[in-house]
């Protein structure tokens, strides 16, 4: 395969097996842009094979998968135009519960990942003067739930990691974007809540688990969550723009969570997450 076509952005989404990430390649492939798609199980990209996205098989935490799948688009279509650093996960468990291991693995895969993947794409973005890179927060990247301190911890160490990056990278003409979604019917909720339950299900914090298994169930089995078209919608409004926002947030409670604690503090916020849990 050789670069047929130069006038399209190459686009790469990880984390494109399932839910948002997979709903972000098909609406940007409907965009128009050369869409490279990233998982570890790339049987589950097939459909997105046959909509004409190109799948890599792509750990987050293995460097040297990370390495190959970025020096493959560089070698067939010069480079990464457009990165959505959508991979990652929730690991929900009380703070005391959790395995030190167990945390530094949420890292690894929410944000040491990310930026390595991002180190790799630069130089060519550089190189063209151009480039967006868009890095899947949360609202849980402003606000806070709990049993969930290492997923929140990796989400607001996101969101200070992106600040930074915009300002280093304004001097090449590279966008980066944060999204911030909000409950988003997905495989989230299902990942998070097992282990969750294994962690705090037994422990002195059960009582606060079962309320929260409860709360997920609801939000993620019983359909009280947004699609994540909603999502694919905000990426695709970033990818497009001349000068895109720093930050979009979209899908259910993000934008109403995200007001309460910025306008009323962490008391309030508090009392209200604990309220609803």
């Amino acid at each position: 395969m050789s670069n047929t076509n130069t006038s399209k952005k190459v686009a790469l989404v990880t984390g494109a097996s399932s839910g948002i990430g997979k709903e972000i390649a098909k609406r940007l492939l409907k965009d128009g842009l050369i869409v490279y798609v990233a998982a570890r199980r790339i049987d589950k990209m097939k459909d997105l094979e046959t909509l004409g996205a190109y799948p890599l098989k792509m750990d987050i935490t293995n460097n040297e998968e990370i390495q190959d799948a970025v020096q493959h688009i560089q070698n067939n279509h010069n480079g990464v135009d457009v990165l959505v650093n959508n991979a990652g996960y929730g690991s929900y468990g009380a703070m005391e519960d959790t395995q030190i291991d167990d945390a530094r693995y949420q890292f690894e895969v929410n944000l040491f990942g990310l930026a390595r993947l991002t180190q790799l794409v630069l130089p060519s973005m550089r190189a063209k003067n151009s480039g967006t890179i868009i890095n899947m927060s949360s609202m849980g990247g402003k606000v806070y739930t709990p049993l969930g301190s290492w997923y929140h911890a990796t989400k607001h160490a996101l969101e200070g990691w992106s600040d930074c990056l915009r300002l280093e990278l304004a001097a090449f003409n590279i966008d980066v974007v944060i999204i911030e979604p909000g409950a988003i019917q997905s495989e989230f909720g299902l990942v998070a809540l097992g282990p969750m339950m294994q962690r705090s299900g037994q422990s002195a914090y059960a009582g606060l688990a079962k309320k929260m298994e409860a709360l997920m169930k609801k939000s993620y089995e019983q359909g009280d969550s947004s699609p994540p078209s909603v999502i694919a919608d905000a990426v695709s409004n970033a990818v497009q723009a001349k000068r895109p926002k720093t930050r979009y947030a979209a899908g259910k409670y993000a934008i109403p969570m995200m007001l309460v604690r910025k306008w009323f503090g962490d008391r309030v916020f508090d009392k209200a997450v604990m309220s609803i849990s």
